[in-house]
């Protein structure tokens, strides 16, 4: 009789799950970010705007073409932001600013969703790609965060090589620090058409993993060491399978004092709400309540894409499973 009764109860609760419809497949998604600020319409050329969009769409589609094939979300983030990484126009890898020594120092993070594992670099001075060593710092150290020339000795010995610093070096990069030199200020990256130029994925895999990455090259004339909101984990880059993956682009010191990637994902985890609608709050309310201005990308557990900032523009790519494919700036 027990036995009966077990096998019924089971048979009853297999009826009750609903059944996945016929060739549904789970949502896959990227979202990617060069950089939000004051972009006017004016300040833009035809052939700039072009050029962004082709460097943005590349990245886009590099990343998305890893997640079609199967691939990770922490691989898709790595192809997006390398390409962002590689073109001169972000402020990341070979479009870093000059901090007030006239060297370049790159910043970057990563964080996996799927086991809350984190990697970190910061003030890094010869890694062509920091994505790829902060990858390296979360999946073979048992730290979270390297800097200086102990990052770029642990690059070494993974065999990693290393750039000479005039790799980085742009005229119009270098045109900005004098300028701001001249003014004797801290000028934000891009001060010339006023935006921050960090650059940034979050993504969601067909196993439903979410996974975050930014890369920057810090604000144009910083000194004594500064670090900004990028490597700092919470602050510029979060995920979290149960809630979303973040990563910002703004006002470096605003965002880590506003927690602002984790803070999203908090309020999705503990209030309810959507991420689009905790990314809104945050960055429309919290954050410029503190004064801060910027952007976030957003993608939920579901692969829902939110691409929030209150500022005139932001460069920003959103691709999924859905159909959905575009590149804005304003």
């Amino acid at each position: 009789m027990r036995f009966a009764f077990l096998t019924a109860l089971a048979a009853c609760l297999v009826t009750a799950l609903p059944a996945a419809a016929d060739g549904d497949e789970p949502m896959i998604s990227i979202a990617i970010h060069g950089g939000a600020g004051v972009i006017g319409r004016s300040s833009m050329t035809a052939e700039s705007e072009r050029a962004y969009h082709t460097d943005l769409g590349r990245a886009l589609d590099t990343g998305y073409d890893v997640l079609e094939k199967g691939g990770s979300s922490l691989d898709a983030v790595v192809a997006a932001v390398k390409i962002l990484e590689d073109s001169p126009l972000f402020n990341a890898g070979k479009g870093a600013v000059f901090s007030h020594a006239g060297i370049n120092e790159l910043d970057a993070a990563i964080m996996d969703g799927a086991t809350q594992k984190a990697g970190a670099v910061a003030g890094v001075r010869h890694v062509k790609n920091p994505i790829e060593l902060a990858r390296m710092v979360m999946e073979r150290t048992p730290h979270v965060l390297l800097a200086g020339e102990g990052a770029e000795e642990f690059a070494l010995e993974q065999g990693m090589t290393l750039v000479p610093g005039s790799y980085f070096f742009t005229e119009r990069r270098w045109k900005q620090l004098e300028e701001a030199q001249k003014a004797e200020q801290m000028a934000s990256a891009d001060e010339d058409i006023g935006y921050f130029g960090t650059v940034g994925a979050v993504a969601r895999d067909s196993k439903g993993n979410l996974a975050a990455a930014t890369s920057t090259g810090g604000m144009t004339n910083k000194r004594w060491g500064r670090i900004g909101d990028s490597p700092i984990i919470g602050a510029g880059t979060y995920a979290d399978n149960a809630t979303c993956a973040v990563s910002a682009t703004g006002s470096g010191e605003y965002f880590i004092r506003a927690v602002v990637a984790h803070e999203i994902c908090a309020r999705v985890r503990l209030s309810g709400v959507t991420a689009a609608q905790a990314a809104r709050d945050v960055i429309q309310a919290r954050l410029k309540e503190i004064g801060g201005d910027g952007g976030v990308i957003v993608v939920d557990s579901h692969g829902a894409l939110a691409l929030e900032f209150n500022t005139e523009g932001m460069f920003r790519g959103a691709r999924d499973s859905g159909g959905r494919r575009e590149t804005s700036i304003y």
